[in-house]
């Protein structure tokens, strides 16, 4: 009905001569879905000289006489409009002159290069449509606190240094997925409800389903080595929750984990494909992402500087290393945020901190065959104080001392019989890790806070939008 109606319009404008051969063709494109000519400002460079349309939002706006500069976004990116009063009509021009910042507009004019123009390239406004009116936008440039831009966290996704960060999040995710499936690994999803926990149940969300306890899922894991007996090599990927009362920049309530499962593999292995994945996406955002790195204007000498093989040194070792650096700490504690910063910034790429003790590590690793209070496990920090970005280990494959450890942890048997039955039935050595989606956002971003990592993040004070 909608379109019949704009067709009749169009038609009676017609007989009226009410319009010229350019603004028939611009109505006729938005008849046939807007799709006649439009392009998008990533692809202006193979247009120029061409009259193109572009459908985006009004960035930012400003006169000087009888120019009208109007920066629009779409995107993919930003474009400088510019209409010269002689050249266009009035009222075009006066059109152009009273547009706000967001406002939703449909742009036709010729594409040609200008060095000085964001982007390398600018539009000369022929034709302007304003579709949607943007008033009082409440993310102006003025500087604004963390609170209320978390509370308009849904505008300011359309900020430039959030776009950006989130494009490079997009090929962050692709990379990921291309590295594992060009390497032959089967996608394997497995259930956010859970039974039981993975590392015990301090840090879940527990729900009730349909009146039995359950969690939501810390980690995949469990479920990705029955796909990994199965397909011999799998990856699951989605969100993950953890309920710790933390408020540092490190933690989110809801993020995102890849978490690879390997059968046959040992330590070694893992440790090989966790450092072959991290070249591969570092290498894949300084190819895709320079624009928006730029926008971030993060040192890319940082990330150009990733190359194999990564250092390796034992956790007994760190404790020597850390107490050198000034900052000392007790064989068999964790390391804290001071440790991981301190200790990653002895080495200019990420460092592989293996063979844990048993005491602060989960159930299910298996332990070092030299020295049984250590377990064959491995923390990947990220240089220039982001942390622990992968951890991994080489699974308990033996049932007997799979069983063992699960009593001792004092964990519910009768929830991992279906785990204990992977060893029953066919054990192999087998091992995985789980990278973190948004601390290795953050660290290629160069950004300090893991909230700008994801879209609408969920932190112990933020659930809202």
């Amino acid at each position: 009905m909608f379109k019949l109606f704009n067709i009749f319009k169009l038609m009676i404008r017609i007989i009226l001569n009410d319009l010229n051969g350019l603004n028939i063709l611009n109505d006729f494109s938005i008849l046939n879905g807007g799709i006649m000519n439009q392009v998008y400002v990533e692809e202006l460079g193979k247009h120029v000289g061409q009259t193109v349309t572009i459908k985006g939002w009004v960035y930012n706006n400003r006169s000087s006489g009888k120019l009208q500069f109007v920066l629009v976004r779409d995107g993919t990116g930003i474009v400088q409009c510019t209409a010269y009063k002689p050249d266009v009509p009035e009222e075009v021009f006066e059109r152009a002159k009273h547009l706000t910042q967001e406002t939703s507009v449909i742009i036709v004019g010729a594409v040609k290069e200008d060095s000085r123009a964001p982007g390398g390239y600018e539009i000369g406004l022929q034709e302007l449509t304003v579709v949607g009116e943007s008033i009082d936008y409440p993310i102006t440039p003025k500087e604004h606190g963390t609170g209320f831009l978390m509370e308009n966290r849904h505008l300011w996704l359309r900020s430039q240094k959030q776009w950006a960060v989130l494009r490079i999040r997009s090929q962050v995710v692709n990379a990921i997925r291309t590295f594992f499936d060009e390497r032959g690994f089967v996608m394997f999803d497995t259930p956010i409800f859970t039974p039981a926990a993975c590392e015990g149940t301090t840090t879940l969300f527990e729900v009730d389903y349909h009146e039995q306890k359950a969690y939501l899922a810390q980690s995949g894991q469990l479920y990705g080595e029955a796909g990994a007996m199965a397909f011999g090599k799998i990856y699951c990927f989605g969100p993950t929750f953890r309920a710790e009362k933390s408020k540092t920049r490190r933690h989110l309530m809801e993020f995102w984990m890849v978490e690879p499962e390997v059968a046959w593999a040992e330590l070694d292995d893992v440790i090989q494909l966790a450092e072959d994945m991290t070249v591969y996406v570092i290498q894949r955002c300084l190819d895709r992402c320079k624009p928006e790195l730029e926008i971030l204007e993060r040192d890319l000498s940082k990330l150009e500087s990733i190359k194999p093989p990564f250092p390796r040194i034992r956790y007994e070792d760190a404790v020597i290393k850390l107490k050198e650096l000034g900052e000392p700490m007790e064989w068999g504690e964790d390391f804290g945020s001071p440790h991981e910063t301190a200790l990653a910034a002895a080495y200019d790429r990420p460092v592989f901190v293996t063979h844990w003790p048993a005491q602060v590590k989960a159930f299910y690793m298996q332990p070092d065959p030299t020295d049984d209070r250590y377990v064959n496990c491995v923390d990947m920090l990220a240089p220039e104080g982001y942390g622990e970005i992968i951890g991994g280990s080489q699974r308990i494959h033996d049932p007997v001392l799979l069983e063992k450890k699960i009593e001792e942890h004092g964990l519910p048997k009768s929830a991992f019989e279906w785990y204990l039955d992977l060893r029953r039935f066919g054990t192999v050595p087998h091992g995985g890790f789980g990278l973190g989606v948004e601390r290795t956002v953050s660290w290629i971003c160069g950004i300090h806070h893991l909230r700008e990592a994801i879209p609408f993040p969920r932190m112990l004070d933020t659930l809202y939008p």
